[in-house]
Order: structure tokens, then C-alpha cells, then sequence
């Protein structure tokens, strides 16, 4: 890198630039930025929806800030209209999953000849199978989560360990056969889908859909040459695409994506959504987005419908401010996990006194993660919010590393594995 006079990281917000597993975890586009200033290049990070914190340094005049205020070529930015779900449930015109405004649109946008993408972040056909009479639910024997049923092949599976296991006809725990399964996924969409518009070419493009190199080029390629119709997808549709005939893009539920339990889910809500919605409209014609929500009256949507990240970043960070998160501090996360729940409470009771004696009110927890268990593991953890730049991250750092030191050293806490992640995602 002797040599090195420019590093470019594109779509700069985009959550997978943080290395999760394996480890070292790290930040890529923070190491993109350090990584030009160690050798004297520099560095442009580029994305039409900036991460909280790469903004707020470009505000502070950390980074510099050059804007597109307009689409490249003077495309138009598309129409975005959010549907109200919650109306049109009560006035009885919901057909499944899909507003009588989406159904119409997508006929329309078929009628004339332009394709159609449909976002949905969650694959599978259903993600609850549940008896009706008892309230069972099946659920992974190695992990605190539901099973999601597959229709295609005709299986319940675990998203995070991969346990498959077959659907029972009856309930296995009253007998009843009120089995049902509840909510829906990327594959459940395309099902319907096949029933309202029975002459168009509809393709997922999900993990399931998508498990190697050549399926996925395949799929771009015929979404390119017009040989399919409808695109439905996980947040896989929203990177970046460029087709020049999307006339229409649909939200499927906006609700799920800003309700996740998370500090980010409305900056995450705002990037999708906006970035889904690039997708539409292009040199020729003016796109369309619809967003069926039940909730409309959310910030996030407004700011999306109107395009003002600027009003979004404004209100976002003053939250961030207040709650003390990042960028205004640094978070690290400890998780430990262990087999038996009782040696996992007792060391990390163990950690957190002694991280709490040092370091006060800066940590919080530890609890139960919203899956607490993970392959047969059971998991807990706590948060570190410390002050940026300041002598107390160096004593956290030096304080984790000793009470982690203590705890594998102390009788039967050798096997309890901890994870630690600085600036989590």
C-alpha cells in the first residue's frame, strides 16, 4: 500500500461491512478510512443513505461532504406513496398480504409492459406454525426461536443452526389438527402472487433462491433481459441494482422493519426503504413506490415519502444524543454463552461486578438477548456505553480483559465462552 492515493467504499451504510463471525470483528469502512490515513491517501465514501456517524463527521467537518441533490442523468425521483393497511383491513379490501392499491398498481405496471419489484425481508413461506386450540408453536430444539416453514420443500427449518425437521399433521402436544401457520415470507408472496397475475413470470430472489454465484447472476440476468415480471426479495433487491424498466416497487410491511427491538432499526427502516425505492424509475419514465404500513403515521415513513434524510438525520441524532448511542458514544458488547444456564448466570454475575465496580453506571445488563439460545448455547450479555476519546475506553479495554482473565481461571468457568464486539452493529 506504499503507493496508495484513494480508497473507495460504496454504499458506505451498508450493514455487512461489519465482520461478524468469524472474528477479528471490525468495521471495514472505519478500517477503509484508517487505512488511507495511515499511508497519506484518501478516502471517498459514497451511498445515497450515510450511516448516522459518517454524516455526523462529515457535519462536523471531520469529513468532507459533497451532495447529489439531484438523480444522475436528471432522472426523475420516483412518486412514493404510503398505503394504509390498517384501513383497508377494516374496510375488508385486504386480500392476504397485499392492498387492493398494491394489487392494482402491480396490474397496471404489468399492463404496461414494465416489471415490478416487491420487497420482503423475511424468506420462507411462514414463519409460525401454531396450533389453534393450545397455542403450541414449533420451535427449534437447539435454539430459543420458531420454526419457519418452507413450502417448497415442504419442511419447518431453523434460520440460525439449520435444524430441519418434518410438519406434523397434527398438534404434538394436544392432537388437535387446527395446526395453521401464521405470517408469511418471501416464498408465501410469490404463491399468491401466481394466483392474482397467472400469465407472469415471477422469480424470488432470497437465500433459498440464491445459493450459489451462478443462480444469482442468472437471476439479474433475465431480470435484465425482461424475462421476468415480478422480483420478489429480501433486502438482496435493495443493493444497489440498476434496471432500466422497474416501474413499480412495493413495500410489503414496513412495520416489520421499524419495529425490531434495536437503537439502528430507524436508520436501518430509512436506508432500506430508500434504497428499494432507488430501484424505481428510471431514464424514461418516472417509477412508483408503494409502502403498505399499518402504522403510517411513523416519522421514519414521512421522511421516507418526502426524501428528507436531512430531517431524518436531524431528529435521529438528537434521540442518539439523548439516549447516549453511538456516535455520541462508543458501545462494546459482551456476550458469553455456555451449555448450562446456571454456570452462564454465575460467570457472568462474576464479570459484571467486577465491570460495574470500575466502570459505574457505563454498563448495562447483563439480560437475555432477544435469542437466548443459539445451537444448544445458552447466551447473555451486557453493553458498555463509554465516552469517546477519553482515557475510560483504555480502562474498559483493561478492565474486560482482567475480569474475562478471572472468570476462565475460576473453577468451572473455563468452558463459558465470551464474545467481545466493539462498535456493534
Amino acid at each position: 500500500f506504499q503507493e496508495l492515493g484513494l480508497v473507495i467504499v460504496d454504499e458506505e451504510h451498508d450493514p455487512s461491512f461489519k465482520q461478524q463471525d468469524p472474528a477479528p470483528r471490525y468495521q471495514g469502512r472505519d478500517a477503509a478510512v484508517y487505512l488511507a490515513h495511515l499511508f497519506g491517501a484518501k478516502a471517498l465514501l459514497g451511498t445515497a443513505t450515510p450511516s448516522l456517524e459518517s454524516y455526523h463527521n462529515a457535519k462536523r467537518s471531520k469529513y468532507g461532504l459533497v451532495e447529489m441533490p439531484e438523480r444522475f442523468g436528471g432522472v426523475q425521483m420516483p412518486e412514493i406513496q404510503v398505503v394504509d393497511a390498517r384501513e383497508e383491513l377494516l374496510l375488508r379490501k385486504l386480500k392476504v398480504h397485499f392492498t387492493s392499491t398494491l394489487l392494482e398498481a402491480i396490474g397496471q405496471a404489468l399492463e404496461q409492459g414494465e416489471q415490478v419489484i416487491l420487497f420482503r425481508n423475511r424468506r420462507g413461506y411462514a414463519p409460525i406454525l401454531k396450533c389453534a386450540v393450545c397455542g403450541w408453536q414449533a420451535g427449534c430444539k437447539d435454539c430459543d426461536v420458531n420454526l419457519t416453514y418452507h413450502k417448497f420443500q415442504n419442511r419447518l427449518q431453523c434460520h440460525y443452526c439449520g435444524h430441519q425437521e418434518g410438519v406434523p399433521a397434527t398438534c404434538p402436544a394436544c392432537g388437535s389438527g387446527e395446526v395453521r401457520l401464521l405470517g408469511f415470507g418471501t416464498e408465501k408472496i410469490e404463491d399468491e402472487l401466481k394466483i392474482y397475475f397467472p400469465e407472469a413470470n415471477i422469480q424470488r430472489m432470497d437465500f433459498d433462491a440464491v445459493r450459489s454465484r451462478n443462480a444469482y447472476v442468472r437471476i439479474i440476468n433475465d431480470f435484465e433481459e425482461k424475462r421476468i415480471d415480478i422480483l420478489v426479495g429480501t433486502q438482496m433487491v435493495t443493493k444497489g441494482l440498476d434496471f432500466e424498466n422497474v416501474g413499480l416497487v412495493g413495500v410489503m410491511s414496513a412495520d416489520q422493519i421499524l419495529q425490531f427491538p434495536h437503537f439502528r432499526s430507524g436508520e436501518r427502516g430509512f436506508q432500506l426503504m430508500t434504497q428499494v425505492a432507488g430501484r424505481a424509475g428510471r431514464k424514461h419514465r418516472r417509477g412508483k413506490v408503494l409502502i403498505q404500513a399499518f402504522r403510517v403515521d411513523h416519522p421514519v415513513l414521512r421522511e421516507v415519502l418526502e426524501g428528507d434524510y436531512r430531517s431524518f438525520f436531524q431528529r435521529e441524532i438528537q434521540e442518539r444524543q439523548a439516549f447516549q448511542y453511538p456516535p455520541f458514544r462508543r458501545l462494546i458488547q459482551l456476550t458469553l454463552k455456555h451449555k448450562d444456564p446456571q454456570v452462564l448466570n454465575q460467570a457472568m454475575k462474576l464479570v459484571a461486578e467486577r465491570l460495574k465496580a470500575g466502570l459505574g453506571g457505563r454498563v448495562l445488563g447483563p439480560g437475555i438477548p432477544p435469542v437466548g439460545r443459539v445451537r444448544g448455547q445458552y447466551l447473555l450479555e451486557l453493553l458498555l456505553k463509554l465516552e469517546p476519546r477519553t482515557p475510560v475506553l483504555r480502562k474498559a479495554k483493561s478492565l474486560l480483559l482482567e475480569s474475562l482473565q478471572e472468570m476462565h481461571q475460576t473453577p468451572g468457568f473455563g468452558t463459558v465462552r465470551a464474545i467481545v464486539d466493539v462498535d456493534p452493529n
